[in-house]
């Protein structure tokens, strides 16, 4: 998946800059101001790259647009963005129950990083849901099965521990619950069709594996 989202990149630029050239050389043939039109358009045209062995052509600017990769979202990407604010919302839920009952200023710290992080990336996936139409109704979707979710009973434990023993439990859970959440960001990557549900995607992985090894080392 991020080989197609380089391919999307490399494809944009690609036409942006023969375009650019295009027009550059058109400007200044003789003095003249005229610019290359393509066939049954008004407009500049856009020189596409042919295919290996194949010379480049002239097309308009509306043929051009068609030939970027369409990055429509799918049912795969309202699943991640739906599940994965419920799946912050539980982070959220447990680093709020730490300076009350931690008792290392570590632990104190690492929540404050995950609140920090996680509190945004909800508010950027309600945006993405909220300009793409809102929620859709998820067929068999059950968010306690998700990836890393703790159960009730797990919270309660957790909510009655203190000092050492809600430091131990805490990090454990949530190395659990950061590892869910990369294994959802894996999985869109692989069934997704929407650049932005990719790019966050993305930094789940990399925030959290980061967030991971540190906790596995505390």
């Amino acid at each position: 998946m991020l080989n197609r989202r380089r391919i999307r990149g490399a494809v944009a630029v690609g036409l942006s800059a023969v375009a650019v050239l295009a027009l550059a050389s058109c400007d200044s043939e003789s003095g003249k101001d005229a610019s290359p039109q393509s066939q049954g358009s008004t407009g500049p045209a856009v020189v596409a790259p042919g295919k290996p062995g194949e010379p480049a052509k002239r097309i308009s600017p509306a043929e051009a647009s068609k030939l970027l990769p369409d990055d429509k979202p799918n049912a795969a990407d309202f699943g991640y963005a739906q599940m994965m604010i419920v799946h912050h919302r539980q982070a959220l839920t447990m680093t709020a129950l730490v300076p009350d009952r931690a008792g290392s200023a570590q632990i104190t710290k690492l929540a404050d990083r995950i609140s920090a992080a996680q509190k945004p990336e909800i508010g950027a996936l309600e945006g993405w849901l909220k300009s793409n139409g809102g929620p859709r109704e998820q067929s068999g979707s059950d968010h306690r099965t998700m990836p890393g979710m703790a159960t009730e009973a797990q919270l309660a434990q957790l909510r009655a521990a203190k000092g050492k023993a809600f430091d131990e439990l805490f990090l454990k859970l949530m190395i659990t619950h950061h590892g869910g959440a990369v294994t959802m960001a894996a999985e869109v990557l692989g069934n997704g069709n929407n650049v932005l549900v990719e790019e966050m995607a993305n930094d789940v992985i990399a925030q959290q594996t980061a967030e991971i090894n540190r906790m596995q080392g505390m």
